[in-house]
């Protein structure tokens, strides 16, 4: 069996793929940015719709506190779905989920769009609002990224917590960010195993007073003992008018958001000390991240993206859910671990 290319072996791609690079020479785009950082990177954000423009693309006053674009507004989700359904893209596949049981999803960008509007409605039916953090601790399903399209989309801050993690964990993360709102999955699939998700909630919760509101999908079908007045299910919620209704049909408003107005935490994994949040805001975080996966990764219109990664991490935020539907391409889910022969098949 051969184990791969010999140290030192290098292989070139064609002339082919040369010729249809995204990025002809890194020399020159380095070049561009030395010149003029500012306009440099204010040609990238042309790209996307901004429903104010910026006054100041980056404000280095205050370093390391950069701002950028300072005084545009914007949505990283109108970027990521509304527009898109405006063009041909409508009836293109975002997103392709296979489960770990072998279950398979698909949505265009119209059917992902149409879920992402009917649970926002349901997030604004708790209360949720502009500034508001929701913590979201789930198995790699659609359901996690629908969540976190709905939060960007109204406003809310998400917080999603790898679904790994542990009681203490979770708690930890879910009382530094103060959420009101938690999401999870009554258990998730992970190497041929359950992960009980909802019982590693219900312990955490246990300590945390900011939580009023519980709203669980179910994977699994594991027992998943529901408190009354706290816990919903999610489908039991996506059926409900108000899903339907609020904000005409399924289209609810996207919030117009400052380009500095925080988009989501993440925290770091705390093997060093106390996890510290990290916050990402709507504007550069959008720039930032589509322009990397569109020059690095060289993605195409007609390609079939998959990282392997989870949206626990920052990688799975800016390389599953946000960075391909900014590029309108189709991204890849697969639930569990990226592992052969599959569990349980």
């Amino acid at each position: 069996m051969n184990s791969g290319p010999e140290p030192g072996e290098i292989y070139r791609p064609s002339p082919e793929i040369i010729a249809a690079a995204n990025v002809k020479s890194y020399e020159e785009l380095a070049r561009q940015a030395d010149e003029d950082l500012a306009g440099f990177w204010a040609e990238q954000a042309e790209q996307f719709e901004w429903f104010t423009k910026w006054d100041q693309v980056l404000d280095d006053s205050n370093k390391p506190f950069f701002k950028w674009f300072v005084g545009g507004k914007t949505n990283i989700v109108y970027n990521c779905l509304d527009r898109h359904v405006k063009t041909w893209r409508r009836n293109k596949l975002a997103l392709i989920w296979e489960g770990e049981d072998g279950d398979l999803r698909t949505f265009s960008y119209h059917a992902l769009n149409r879920e992402v509007c009917k649970f926002a409605n349901v997030l604004r039916s708790m209360g949720v609002k502009k500034g508001d953090r929701v913590t979201i601790y789930m198995g790699r399903v659609p359901e996690l990224p629908i969540a976190m399209l709905a939060c960007a989309k109204i406003g809310a801050v998400h917080s999603v917590v790898y679904g790994g993690f542990s009681v203490e964990a979770l708690h930890g993360r879910i009382e530094d960010s103060a959420s009101n709102v938690a999401i999870t999955c009554d258990g998730g699939f992970m190497n041929g195993k359950v992960v009980e998700l909802k019982q590693i909630m219900d312990e955490a919760l246990k300590r945390c007073a900011t939580v009023e509101h519980v709203i669980v999908v179910k994977r699994t079908g594991h027992e998943a003992p529901m408190e009354a007045g706290r816990d919903y299910w999610y489908h039991d919620l996506m059926a409900l008018p108000v899903a339907r209704t609020a904000g005409g049909g399924n289209r609810g408003e996207t919030e117009v958001m400052d380009a500095e107005d925080p988009l989501f935490m993440l925290y770091t994994s705390g093997t060093t000390g106390k996890p510290k949040a990290i916050l990402h805001t709507h504007g550069g975080y959008m720039v930032g991240i589509a322009t990397t996966l569109q020059w690095v990764f060289d993605l195409k219109e007609e390609d079939r993206w998959w990282c392997a990664a989870d949206p626990g991490w920052i990688t799975g935020h800016s390389y599953i859910v946000y960075g391909p539907l900014l590029l309108g391409a189709t991204s890849f889910m697969y639930e569990g671990a990226p592992t052969y022969p599959y569990p349980n098949r």
